[in-house]
Order: structure tokens, then C-alpha cells, then sequence
């Protein structure tokens, strides 16, 4: 199977083709890797005879997919440009970013809610995009439904809830952006993003 086709698999269709184009030009290796809590996407820069590696979670929707590639595809770029002699998220990536996210605008591969939100965020492009709340709530409204999964900013005040990995929690108030939650447990306090997938707990 061609790089477009596997491509396509995860990035809207016609997108495939130009990010094909940067993978060659730029000799770079793509990895589709397996889902990371702590990162949706991660670039590696030329070292000990390896070139650019790129690496994207395989479970993000394919809009979240295409704007975490590239982010990374900006890290090449900026490492191209000025080697390690800038901020990982400075200026100079900040441009590069906006350079390589525009013939996608262009192409309106987004849909109208994304992009909007999108072209909001690119203004001034975070570390992260999950930084913007903004633009990952539009975002996870392409995800895969989840049945049993609620966000914490959907649970009433005091609902009871479980993490995947057991730990139960109450939901309290909002403290700036994040849920204050006490861990039933444990009695000690905890904050969370109002998007994080919970599983309520009907008492």
C-alpha cells in the first residue's frame, strides 16, 4: 500500500498527498504510534545517523491527527532553520506552524466549526493544542463516541466518578478553568480538565 492510501486512514483524504510530499522532501520517518497520555505527537530531531522521526497517537480523530502532524512537521522546520538555537515553542515555531497549517485552510480541509476554532488558536499556537479548550472541545465532538465516557464539565456538582483505572472522585467546584474533585479514597483534593472521559458513578 502507498504512503497516500495508509495516510488517508487517519488524515482527512486530500490532505494526504501534501503531507506525503513533506515526508519525502524532507526525508523525514513517520511513526504511528500507540496512545501516549502524556503527548498526541512528538518530533525527534537528526541524531546518531537517524533523521527527522515524527511520531502521532493512531487513536486522535482525523482532524486532531492532521493539527498534531503539523505541529510536529513545524518542530522540522524550525530545527531546519535555526538548529537548537531557538525555544521549542518560541516565535520561530510559531511561524513555521502558521506557514504549514495555511494550504490546508486553503484546501478547506476543515469543517466550519474546526476552523474556526482553529484559525482562533493558530493566531497564537500553544505548546499544546489541548491547551485551548476552545478548540479540543470542537475537536472531540469528531471523536469516536464512547457510551459509557461523560466529561468531567458535564457531571452535576457533587456527582461521584471513576477513572479507567478505578480511582473514585467527587466533583466539587470550579476553581479558574479546572474542576476541584476530592479522591473518595484517599480524601486528598485534586484538579481536572473539564474534558477529561470519566465514568459516573450512579449512587
Amino acid at each position: 500500500m502507498d504512503k497516500v492510501s495508509i495516510l488517508q486512514k487517519y488524515i482527512p483524504a486530500q490532505a494526504a498527498s501534501l503531507i506525503v510530499k513533506w515526508i519525502d522532501h524532507y526525508q523525514a520517518e513517520l511513526k504511528i504510534s500507540r496512545n501516549r497520555s502524556t503527548k498526541l505527537g512528538d518530533y525527534r530531531h537528526p541524531w546518531g545517523g537517524q533523521g527527522h522521526r515524527i511520531s502521532v497517537n493512531y487513536n486522535l480523530n482525523q482532524y486532531s491527527f492532521l493539527i498534531t502532524l503539523v505541529h510536529e512537521f513545524a518542530h522540522l522546520l524550525n530545527y531546519n532553520r535555526h538548529k537548537n538555537k531557538v525555544k521549542p515553542h518560541g516565535s520561530e515555531w510559531k511561524k513555521a506552524f502558521q506557514e504549514m497549517m495555511q494550504p490546508f485552510f486553503e484546501m478547506k480541509i476543515f469543517p466550519q466549526d474546526v476552523e474556526l476554532a482553529l484559525r482562533s488558536y493558530m493566531q497564537n499556537p500553544a505548546a499544546s493544542s489541548c491547551s485551548d479548550m476552545n478548540l479540543l472541545r470542537v475537536l472531540k465532538n469528531y471523536d469516536k463516541k464512547k457510551e459509557d465516557l461523560l466529561t468531567v464539565e458535564k457531571l452535576p456538582i457533587n456527582a461521584v466518578f471513576a477513572l479507567p483505572n478505578g480511582r473514585k472522585f467527587q466533583k466539587l467546584d470550579l476553581i479558574r478553568k479546572r474542576y476541584r474533585c476530592l479522591e473518595l479514597s484517599t480524601k486528598r483534593m485534586y484538579l481536572f480538565n473539564p474534558l477529561a472521559e470519566v465514568v459516573k458513578i450512579e449512587e
